[in-house]
């Protein structure tokens, strides 16, 4: 178990990947901006690459997803809606406002045949791999 140091100060970050990734994800939402970064996992599997992308509290019709050229994008909105005026808020840390991701696609994969699936949070792409068009090779000397 490794001990870590309790950072006391919350504007200050604890190392570089951290600031790198507050910039990315905090400041422009804790500056009064709307929008944010969905944490994102990629998982490649033998047939398949897999983006598992955080975005609670949407619907499926929320998501916008298109492939241009060679790449992925996801997009989206999820709107803040206060209704009951009875609610004091102390803390807002959920993301809200509009998102965007994109992403590179390998050559070998066969774009025409991804599939999105949104469950418990988490929309799942599945990105299948096109076995025509391997990209590994292997090449005998002769």
């Amino acid at each position: 178990m490794n001990i870590i140091r309790y950072n006391t100060n919350d504007f200050v970050p604890t190392s570089f990947s951290a600031l790198v990734d507050r910039f990315f994800n905090d400041s422009i939402t804790r500056a009064g901006g709307s929008t944010f970064v969905p944490k994102t996992d990629v998982v490649e599997t033998p047939t398949a690459y897999e983006v598992h992308l955080a975005v609670p509290g949407l619907t499926k019709e929320d998501f916008n997803i298109e492939v241009n050229d060679n790449f992925l994008t996801v997009s989206g909105e999820r709107k803040f809606q206060n209704e009951k005026k009875e609610k004091n808020f102390h803390a807002i840390e959920t993301h809200y406002g509009s998102f965007s991701r994109s992403f590179t696609l390998p050559e070998n994969v066969d774009a025409t045949r991804i599939n999105a699936k949104y469950n418990n949070g988490i929309l799942e792409l599945t990105i299948p791999k096109d076995e025509k068009k391997a990209l590994k090779q292997t090449i005998k000397v002769s």
